[in-house]
């Protein structure tokens, strides 16, 4: 396989997590009872750009259908983080009335919504058509549509070109980067800012975050590895910002090369500079994450075997797709984990793929008074652990396994 980037060959491994089917294509009763597909999950490292990436078996439309169900607006601490985004990039860069703001990959609105309720013109670009119907149903114009080089020419033409574009958690998703990226340098605006947001592969590599790893993740980024993406696709970096969000993101500001004029941050020197202090342009950096991944996974089989046999019960909360990555790697099943609960109607009453797990709503924790709950999404813990704070009346505790097996 050739990078999907410079086209290098691609010889150093970081992970193979066997095989699963995509993250997020949930099982419905009738479709329980037939064989689900699956690709292999096999990450590997660029020596030269040091862009991390799958390899390539699942094309993007059978990821993200018609169906998807991930839906942004269910996590509360997701919506502050988008609310507070929209207030702090109008000031800073004083949008108004007669700014236009794009999303790319605008999901259900959870973002544009804060826009346009500041009186600033919004335009959202998503693919998927239930998340798409979501954000119309919100007031928020949506093209339904992949992203890239030709639709930033046609919306050019049209003269919606942007003054900020958002990017969050998507630049991890494309297949195609190089047309994803280039079609921002056409999108924006002479002095247009275009900001990214994706979690940081150091983080990843550091903290065993190997549940990051699924299909719809086609990259693993480090700003080292965008900049220079970035450069050969008419872009360039100004600024970068460290986020708590995903356990561990950065927020990357970029600008057209051959207009934008805002000079750059002494942070993006310094971010550089930290990747490089940490290894991750030696291949030395990525040789151990596969036997630390293992750890993890087999500290969470022997805490759910151990449960089971002392008679606990367990229950999983959140149907995230770093969640089946992690159920479906450590060949969990119902026997070990009977329910994961999620509060997004459009994920219950179906199943996890490949482990098929029922995912049902929150009244189960409070019937089956479980032991303990198993929270997948870590990144969001806090959140959880506040929302179902009600468990320790019985005695119950709460899991994570990532990075490390947790019970508190």
């Amino acid at each position: 396989m050739k990078c999907r980037h410079c086209q290098a060959e691609l010889t150093l491994p970081l992970v193979d997590l066997g095989a699963a089917p995509p993250s997020n294509a949930y099982l419905t009763h009738l479709t329980l009872h037939a064989p689900e597909k699956y690709f292999p999950l096999r990450v590997l490292v660029c020596t030269e750009c040091w862009l991390v990436q799958t390899e390539d078996y699942a094309g993007a439309e059978e990821l993200f259908s018609a169906d998807y169900a991930y839906f942004s607006s269910f996590s509360t601490t997701w919506l502050q983080h988008a609310e507070h985004y929209v207030l702090e990039m109008a000031q800073r860069f004083a949008l108004g009335a007669q700014s236009l703001v794009v999303e790319v990959a605008a999901n259900d609105g959870y973002l544009l919504q804060y826009a346009k309720a500041g009186g600033i013109p919004c335009l959202g670009i998503e693919p998927t058509t239930s998340t798409a119907n979501a954000a119309r149903a919100k007031g928020i114009e949506i093209v339904e549509a992949f992203f890239g080089v030709e639709l930033a020419r046609q919306l050019a033409v049209q003269g919606r070109q942007a003054d900020l574009t958002a990017a969050n958690n998507v630049l991890a998703h494309v297949p195609d980067i190089n047309d994803f990226v280039g079609g921002f340098a056409i999108l924006l605006k002479a002095d247009g800012v275009a900001t990214f947001e994706f979690p940081h592969l150091l983080n990843l590599i550091q903290q065993n975050q190997f549940d990051t790893i699924y299909h719809e993740h086609y990259s693993y980024l480090s700003l080292t590895a965008v900049k220079t993406i970035f450069a050969k696709n008419g872009l360039t970096v100004f600024d970068v910002e460290e986020l708590p969000t995903h356990g561990g993101s950065l927020r990357v500001y970029a600008q057209r090369s051959d207009t934008g004029r805002r000079e750059t941050n002494a942070r993006v020197t310094k971010m550089l500079q930290c990747e490089s202090s940490a290894g991750m342009t030696t291949p030395s950096f990525y040789e151990n994450f596969q036997g630390r991944s293992d750890n993890v996974k087999n500290d969470l089989l022997a805490f759910l075997l151990e449960a089971k046999r002392n008679g606990k019960k367990v229950a999983g909360y959140g149907a995230a797709a770093k969640g089946n990555t992690l159920l479906n790697y450590a060949g969990v099943r119902p026997d070990l984990l009977p329910y994961v609960v999620d509060r997004n109607p459009a994920k219950q009453d179906k199943f996890l793929p490949g482990c098929r797990i029922p995912v049902v709503d929150e009244a189960w924790i409070r019937q089956s008074k479980p032991d303990y709950v198993l929270i997948l999404p870590w990144n969001l813990r806090d959140e959880v652990t506040r929302q179902l704070a009600y468990v320790r009346e019985w005695g119950g505790q709460f899991v994570v396994a990532v990075p490390e097996l947790e019970v508190q």
